[in-house]
């Protein structure tokens, strides 16, 4: 009898081993991988920009890496001075962006009802006296001198306000008279319509001294012109702003390409051209 017994309780024992290994292990949970960080949306299509004639050389080269960018983005400019260029989208020209050397043109536009949503600042500038290499002046009392030629933007254009500006702000200073600015607003010959042309007319000989940006002395001219700085308590801080054009075609590529020019790249591409960041 105790010989059963021992068979059957090893018999038992061998069938509990049995269901013990044939049932299933637990599997560890899978493991999920992390999402990809999204990607900024692209943008596509045309955008077109008008841009004050100072940004020339920065936006050009802002395009390219914006473009680069935005594969199906294209960029196109129409560059003259801001006083011209809020005058043709009054007047119903098309455009997406309207980016100005001043405020007084783009508060024009807000009030004239051709910008959407308010306007951004990106970018600064100074001015500088420039002359031909070969008739170099001295000091800014030359400027005053009776018999000087003289040649500055228009007063609506942007650097023509802006240098009528620190003209006035010289009277007294600096050793200068109290009436500096009269004198030498008298020496003006040519009121141009904006500051490339008074590159175009100084490096020509054309007149003997200009009052332009500082980031217009652009390397195509520089071995023509010789420069003077200003003072910074004479001279005027350029404040450039942006904007959607209302009723602009391409409205979210032109929203990415002001994006562009806030961002670190843009403002890098404005600084190597000699801009300065936005107040």
């Amino acid at each position: 009898m105790k010989k059963i017994f021992a068979t059957l309780l090893l018999l038992a024992t061998l069938a509990l081993i049995a269901c013990t290994s044939s049932a299933p292990t637990s599997s560890p949970a899978p493991t999920t991988a992390p999402a990809p960080a999204p990607q900024a949306p692209k943008v596509t299509g045309t955008v077109t920009v008008f841009a004050a004639s100072s940004l020339t050389e920065a936006f050009n080269d802002a395009k390219a890496a914006f473009e680069a960018a935005n594969p199906g983005a294209t960029v196109t400019f129409n560059f003259a001075g801001s006083s011209a260029l809020r005058t043709q989208l009054e007047q119903g020209a098309k455009a997406d962006v309207f980016a100005s050397a001043d405020e007084v043109q783009m508060g024009m536009a807000v009030t004239n009802g051709v910008i959407d949503g308010a306007a951004t600042h990106f970018a600064t500038n100074r001015l500088v006296v420039i002359t031909p290499v070969d008739k170099k002046i001295a000091s800014l009392a030359d400027l005053a001198k009776p018999g000087l030629k003289l040649v500055v933007a228009a007063p609506e254009v942007p650097v023509g306000n802006y240098a009528r500006q620190s003209f006035a702000s010289m009277n007294g200073k600096l050793g200068l008279t109290a009436n500096f600015s009269t004198k030498v607003l008298a020496n003006v010959v040519s009121n141009e319509t904006n500051v490339r042309q008074v590159v175009g007319k100084v490096s020509l000989g054309e007149a003997d001294a200009g009052i332009v940006y500082t980031t217009d002395v652009t390397a195509d001219v520089q071995a023509k012109l010789a420069t003077l700085a200003i003072p910074t308590e004479v001279n005027v801080l350029a404040i450039y702003p942006i904007a959607t054009v209302k009723g602009a075609v391409n409205a979210a590529a032109a929203r990415a390409f002001i994006s562009f020019l806030g961002s670190a790249q843009g403002q890098a591409i404005l600084a190597k051209r000699g801009f300065g960041a936005a107040p």
